[in-house]
């Protein structure tokens, strides 16, 4: 007897009473196995589909978390690099008011010392930003003792009112751009006397392109102040002047809108806030 590979299905169609009959469709097991085998293979495809979409999206993920540490990285690096400078700014300018006020470092060390530069690593950031701590603490010192002599500009250059600040500001001359302003403007009459904030050595007099009339002392240890757009100068270059001693009167010379004096403090050439030093007196 012929073995029969035939899958049977029975139909039954819904007609009329009087004409129901069954109808019987066979398919052969082969067509069965076959239809599946795609099944199968379609199946499995979707399934390679899905967990390679999955590990796209992993990989995704990881490149955008790679990106975010190299990014974290590169900021920590500048800052790293930022404070180093700053460091190294502090203690030359630490050094400097140390031997001109005559205070000897106790924890200094006098020994010679060298060796090769290590790379700094985990937590150097964390160990700069102490070290600068410190540093700071020593230049207040240094600074308190530099103030008792003089040297300090902790003396209000004239009587006035605070107007354009250190930092960025609108152009005074209009058309809307911005400008880093380098100083403290303070509002005077026309000719008020302009004396001298610390006990220092006049090293320019003369006139200065944007500071028109300008006269420049240095205090030592890095410490500069600047006095502009002056009427009139008191002082001859190469002179010591003494804290509170004239140096000239309140103009408008120079890049000004009115009377008034452009004063700044600077430390190793670079500008810094006036008001730091001039808001811890009064007038």
């Amino acid at each position: 007897m012929a073995r029969d590979d035939r899958f049977y299905a029975f139909i039954i169609p819904h007609t009329s009473r009087s004409r129901a009959r069954i109808r019987r469709v066979s398919v052969e097991k082969k067509w069965l196995k076959l239809f599946a085998l795609i099944a199968a293979i379609f199946f499995a495809g979707c399934v390679y589909g899905w967990y390679g979409l999955t590990q796209q999206a992993q990989h995704l993920r990881i490149e955008v978390e790679n990106q975010r540490l190299r990014a974290e990285t590169e900021r920590q690096r500048q800052e790293l690099n930022e404070l180093s400078t700053r460091v190294e700014a502090v203690e030359d300018t630490s050094r400097k008011l140390a031997e001109k006020s005559g205070v000897v470092n106790e924890n200094a060390n006098l020994s010679g010392t060298g060796g090769p530069a290590m790379p700094l690593e985990g937590d150097s950031l964390t160990a700069l930003e102490e070290k600068m701590t410190h540093l700071e603490k020593d230049l207040h010192a240094y600074e308190a003792v530099m103030r008792g002599r003089g040297y300090t500009p902790y003396v209000w250059p004239v009587v006035g009112k605070l107007e354009s600040a250190f930092g960025g500001r609108r152009n005074p001359f209009g058309g809307g751009s911005y400008e880093f302003h380098t100083g403290q403007d303070i509002d005077a009459p026309q000719g008020a006397p302009v004396i001298a904030g610390a006990t220092g050595k006049v090293t320019f007099v003369g006139w200065q392109n944007g500071y028109g009339q300008l006269v420049v002392i240095d205090h030592g240890g890095g410490l500069t102040t600047r006095y502009g757009h002056l009427s009139y100068i008191a002082v001859s270059q190469e002179a010591t002047v003494s804290r509170g001693e004239l140096v000239g009167r309140v103009g408008s010379t120079g890049r000004s809108t009115g009377p008034h004096l452009h004063y700044e403090v600077r430390i190793n050439d670079e500008p810094v806030n006036p008001l730091q030093y001039l808001l811890t007196t009064s007038r």
